[in-house]
């Protein structure tokens, strides 16, 4: 099976289970690292995870797995909270974390405001509408990001 099927196919598996714990899935991972495949699930809810949480899907998601057994050969499972760098992969990530300070990286240059053109973008998340993200930029100015052009987007850690 490959790789984009295994990710869509234990995706849906996931969110089910998920929402059923009241745990979101922030990110999953299906990739080689050394010899063997690792499958890793960031998961998070509101006020965080915890260890629990994670042991918990862990154990859940691989019996549901090992009765699917639609993923080929051996693979190691890892579930982790996303930690203080949380990725923000859909508009209502972008949503829940306004006011916070992110890093936006593009595809390619873009103009901010200023029309000074880059590829990367640190700031107030200010909002997301009609697909485009806008943020504050440390520097000052702002800057309208379309979200199709966002190659990837984190919290930043705040001192």
């Amino acid at each position: 099976m490959a790789t984009v099927d295994v990710v869509s196919k234990v995706t849906e598996q996931a969110e089910l289970l998920l929402s059923h714990l009241g745990l979101e899935l922030v990110d999953l991972e299906y990739k080689r690292e050394g010899q063997s495949m690792v499958l890793r699930l960031f998961i998070d809810r509101e006020g965080g995870v915890t260890l629990d949480d994670c042991a918990t899907v862990s154990r859940e998601l691989s019996e549901l797995l090992d009765v699917e057994d639609f993923i080929p050969g051996h693979y190691n499972l890892e579930v982790s909270s996303p930690g203080l760098n949380r990725p923000l992969k859909k508009e209502s990530d972008f949503q829940r974390y306004r006011g916070k300070l992110v890093k936006i990286r593009t595809f390619e240059p873009l103009p901010d405001d200023a029309g000074n053109r880059r590829k990367t973008f640190l700031g107030e998340l200010l909002a997301v509408e009609n697909g485009v993200v806008r943020v504050r930029l440390t520097e000052g100015q702002t800057a309208g990001i379309p979200m199709e052009k966002v190659a990837k987007a984190n919290l930043e850690f705040e001192f």
